[in-house]
């Protein structure tokens, strides 16, 4: 079960918001199916994002994934480790391997699953 404090997207993203910064990772079951992730590639700080819009990259073994903003806001932090450990996303997908962080311009929750609604929507796709 995924954790219940986080938020998540259709597109197997999770969001810890935290105040008006949210943080953003892809969840544990994304990095399961993407196997061994070789390269993250990180937005640039300061970058204004929409809800839905491409904002990074995910390169495993197998495919190239784009990662898609979960809300409004600015990209004020990246997770630079990813650059040389890009495995923390595999190792500690909802810690460590967290992606980049957003100062949200509205905290609107509504558009995103709760935990028990990413898990419904997981179990229906996996069928």
């Amino acid at each position: 079960m995924p954790p219940a404090e986080l938020k998540y997207s259709r597109e197997h993203e999770w969001l810890r918001l935290d105040g008006d910064t949210a943080t953003v990772g892809i969840t544990d079951y994304a990095q399961d199916q993407l196997t061994d992730i070789v390269y993250v590639e990180l937005p640039e700080v300061g970058r204004s994002v929409k809800a839905g819009e491409s904002v990074a990259v995910v390169e495993s073994v197998k495919s190239v994934s784009d990662i898609y903003s979960p809300m409004d806001g600015e990209v004020s932090e990246v997770n630079s480790s990813l650059e040389d450990h890009p495995e923390k996303v595999n190792d500690d997908a909802f810690g460590e391997g967290w992606l980049f962080k957003l100062k949200v311009s509205d905290p609107d929750l509504s558009g995103l699953l709760d935990a028990d609604g990413y898990q419904k929507f997981v179990d229906e796709e996996a069928h």
